[in-house]
């Protein structure tokens, strides 16, 4: 689960129905398929451009940087405070040291309910920011993400068909309006699926299955694109638990994994003590407190981090699968001052490096989370970097 500001969502849901007649051949809505096929001009499979696989495209990856809190905002891209993105924002981050864009993506509330059809202008939008990442050579990865939850909250078999029905309409708008980006681009069938257990994974696949076999279909460089796939709940252990295959595909060494991590959750986001336990202030060897000892950390240390990200080498790094770690970041601590708010600032560095220097080490590609707003990287006002120490951390994990 991502940093709490991720998850200001408003009551306001603005639905701008993208309304507009369809070519001829259309396939018409049924009870058996609730919307019609969006994918009315499938292209001929095309390759220029295409040429590397999964792995190729993963080692192109050096560190990445999602645009949080942005297109993924319910009630329109400002709705949560941040300025709409912009190339400027794009060319300041490549600036920064990182070669590769995560971009969040509502689509839900842009479309009509009744028909699944995504508002045009939305589709434009999210192209045009797609355009700024491939003109500063940036890999991007697109994705749905919580979008109201309409496939983060159920993926159960009650909801199985209206889901898959809705993936399918979604995807073949978006892979159809993205499909003649080469391969900078990649999709992401999803975000943080919550799958809780072997029968929720397998409806989880199937809804990986849908977003797979719907993209492919639309031809184009869409028949070789490199295509993201999520584990159950993005967690680590339950990924390398449950998901025990990836979905079937046209076209080989074409699919990554994906993760996220926010662990140890007491540090990571815990936000006040419980009766189970308290918040950590610090964390890393050397980061203890002598004198806030009920806030030092009592597990989820280096060793923890180190043997997850190995488990991820081993379930799917080592069989030829790149994984992406599609989240990552600390929440900073405001009610502390002194020498316990420089502990803590140092036990925040010390662990965005280490996750990243763990991520690397195993063969997972790592993109920061960032909010924006006022505790982000970057003032996305003026586009220049506000938080430096972070910036500085996050890349000193590359380091040998």
């Amino acid at each position: 689960m991502s940093v709490l500001p991720k998850f200001r969502i408003l009551l306001l849901a603005v639905l701008v129905a993208g309304c507009g007649s369809r070519g001829a051949g259309t396939a018409v809505a049924t009870a058996a398929a609730p919307y019609p096929s969006y994918n009315t001009n499938p292209a001929p499979a095309d390759m220029t451009g295409m040429a590397h696989d999964a792995r190729q495209v993963a080692a192109s990856i050096r560190i990445g940087w999602n645009v949080g809190n942005a297109m993924e905002a319910i009630g329109g891209e400002t709705a949560w405070e941040n300025p709409q993105v912009s190339n400027a924002l794009i060319q300041a981050v490549k600036k920064a040291g990182f070669n590769a864009i995560r971009l969040p993506v509502s689509w839900d509330q842009y479309a009509d309910q009744k028909t699944g059809q995504i508002s045009a202008t939305w589709l434009n939008r999210v192209k045009q920011v797609v355009q700024y990442c491939v003109d500063n050579d940036m890999v991007v990865l697109v994705n749905a993400h919580w979008d109201g939850g309409w496939l983060e909250r159920n993926v159960t078999s009650a909801r199985k068909d209206a889901v898959n029905a809705k993936q399918k309409a979604y995807w073949e708008q978006i892979a159809t309006t993205l499909r003649d980006f080469d391969e900078h681009v990649m999709f992401a069938s999803a975000n943080e699926p919550g799958a809780p257990n072997a029968a929720a994974a397998a409806v989880l696949m199937s809804y990986h299955q849908t977003f797979v076999d719907a993209v492919r279909a639309t031809g184009g460089r869409n028949a070789y694109r490199v295509l993201v796939v999520q584990g159950p709940d993005t967690d680590i252990e339950k990924t390398v638990k449950l998901m025990r295959t990836l979905p079937s595909d046209k076209v080989p060494g074409r699919m990554i994994a994906e993760i996220h991590f926010y662990g140890p959750y007491n540090f990571v986001m815990m936000d006040k003590d419980e009766t189970w336990g308290n918040v950590f202030h610090y964390w890393g060897a050397g980061n203890h407190s002598k004198t806030d000892t009920k806030h030092n950390p009592t597990w989820g240390e280096e060793a923890y981090v180190d043997a997850l990200f190995a488990s991820l080498k081993r379930k799917f790094v080592d069989k030829g699968i790149p994984v992406v770690l599609g989240e990552f970041s600390a929440m900073r601590r405001k009610n502390l001052a002194g020498d316990a708010l420089a502990l803590h600032l140092k036990s925040r560095n010390d662990y965005h490096t280490h996750v990243v220097k763990a991520a690397v080490a195993n063969g997972v590609l790592p993109f920061y989370w960032d909010v924006g707003v006022t505790d982000g990287i970057f003032d996305r006002k003026t586009n220049l970097v506000r938080d430096r120490q972070t910036l500085d951390a996050v890349m000193a994990g590359l380091a040998p």
